[in-house]
């Protein structure tokens, strides 16, 4: 150990050096992007996305329709903004969500129905479904021991995809890629996920944090939502409050387009013929950065720096501290109010729509109440602020990212998990987006990059001079 600390510590000057390096002779002039008419993030001028395929699974909506579909423009040719629409499978997700609360049932088994197979079940094939997932909802024999409980990772998320790879070490048929067993694998790795990500994180909390080890096994009578709680708690206690707020926040997760960074990142892999865990894997990663799944993260520590650092909860001291965020002087010091604004909404995000009526509720349940007004109030000023310092192409709006680190805190879910209760619900949408791309026999993806390194010779080792 002494030896490769000294090793380390020698060499780490030398990584240093070498790290300014790798990034002069990688960064591009500005100017090269608006000469090629590059169409960075795969988006362009005003910051939509660029077409790069078709899906029939879901679609995200900020801008008037006309009956056929077709947008809606102004005098000057613009698109009109309007409140945002999420639908799944042509549904509207309000229309969705106030179904199966109309009829008391947790509907995120239905949801994930309606995404894999395109029709809403019937009370028969609902039972089935949800049937299969509880047979599917266990890991093979010392899958605990032998794999999470080794070496266990200081992210969720890390740990939620190495547990992903080695599934493919137990699966007898890792590798055909026919619609019948992808659906078999997803159905499996939707059942596993919840069981997944609590068990690494209380395998966190034993060897990291000195906790008492606590493993349940998830019941056959309890929905997603009420197992992940039953599994995260010792005494595996909740409120029904508590378990309907969790199973609208997985509603709401499990699907929202193709083009987002995670499904894409399902879209790209698929398109290879890789297998299953491979794909599921690389969708974690996406899913676990801070641009994506991981700002509800942000959010909840950007809320707790701005109780630290406000003399008072008025609007003033609330404002003063966000245009610091904005101006780089505050909190991560990145310029940025997480939770504010989305790549394709203009005027409001729906999911955000929907949970914060659930969140004002819960919150009187728990006494927290200040809390919500302290984010209500954030919610507000914030797109102000923003309009006031920012040169922006649409309007801004509070994401489901803003309220969704906030339920979790008030579920008592921890923020090592806000990410993975993500993934246990979005995996539905990478499955149906899986199996999309494999039925459509796409081209493999592979966008066009242009080289701009001016031509160079190769120069003898004798005579290249030392840096």
């Amino acid at each position: 150990m002494a030896q490769f600390e000294k090793f380390f510590t020698s060499t780490m000057p030398k990584i240093k050096k070498w790290s300014v390096l790798a990034e002069e002779s990688t960064l591009i002039d500005d100017t090269f992007y608006e000469r090629y008419d590059v169409k960075r993030g795969l988006r362009d001028i005003n910051g939509r996305g660029v077409l790069a395929g078709l899906t029939d699974i879901s679609d995200v909506v900020a801008f008037e329709e006309n009956a056929d579909g077709t947008f809606k423009h102004d005098e000057n040719g613009k698109r009109i903004p309007a409140q945002g629409k999420l639908r799944y499978r042509g549904i509207d997700i309000d229309d969705i969500v106030k179904g199966f609360v109309a009829e008391n049932r947790y509907g995120f088994e239905e949801v994930a129905y309606l995404l894999l197979f395109g029709t809403l079940p019937s009370s028969r094939e609902l039972d089935d479904f949800k049937e299969i997932l509880n047979v599917f909802r266990s890991l093979p024999v010392s899958f605990v021991r032998d794999v999470i409980m080794k070496a266990p990772s200081q992210d969720m998320m890390n740990g939620l995809a190495r547990s992903v790879l080695y599934l493919y070490s137990y699966d007898d048929n890792p590798d055909d890629i026919s619609v019948a067993n992808v659906l078999r694998q997803c159905l499996q790795l939707i059942a596993q996920f919840p069981m997944l990500a609590v068990y690494s994180y209380q395998v966190h909390e034993y060897y990291h944090r000195l906790n008492s080890l606590i493993i349940h096994k998830p019941s056959q009578k309890l929905s997603t939502a009420e197992n992940i709680l039953m599994m995260m708690r010792p005494d595996g206690k909740y409120s029904e409050t508590e378990a309907r707020v969790l199973d609208l926040m997985l509603v709401l997760h499990a699907e929202h387009g193709g083009g987002n960074n995670s499904t894409f990142s399902t879209h790209v892999l698929t398109s290879s013929g890789t297998d299953t865990y491979s794909v599921m894997a690389a969708a974690l990663g996406s899913l676990k950065g801070p641009r994506h799944g991981g700002a509800n993260i942000k959010v909840a520590r950007l809320m707790e720096d701005m109780k630290l650092h406000i003399k008072d909860r008025s609007d003033a001291s609330i404002r003063q501290y966000l245009s610091d965020v904005l101006d780089k002087n505050a909190f991560d010091k990145q310029g940025l109010i997480y939770g504010m604004g989305h790549a394709v909404y203009t005027v409001s995000d729906p999911r955000a729509c929907l949970i914060r009526k659930y969140v004002q509720t819960l919150a009187t349940e728990k006494h927290l109440e200040e809390e919500y007004d302290l984010y209500s109030r954030v919610e507000k000023l914030a797109p102000e602020i923003i309009a006031e310092k920012r040169s922006i192409y649409k309007g801004v709006s509070a994401n489901i990212d803003f309220y969704s680190g906030l339920v979790y805190t008030m579920l008592d879910i921890p923020p090592e998990m806000f990410t993975p209760a993500f993934a246990t619900a979005r995996i539905v949408g990478w499955s149906a987006h899986r199996i999309e791309e494999l039925v459509n026999k796409g081209k493999i993806i592979r966008p066009n990059y242009k080289c701009i390194s001016k031509r160079s010779h190769y120069v003898p080792l004798q005579e290249r001079p030392e840096l």
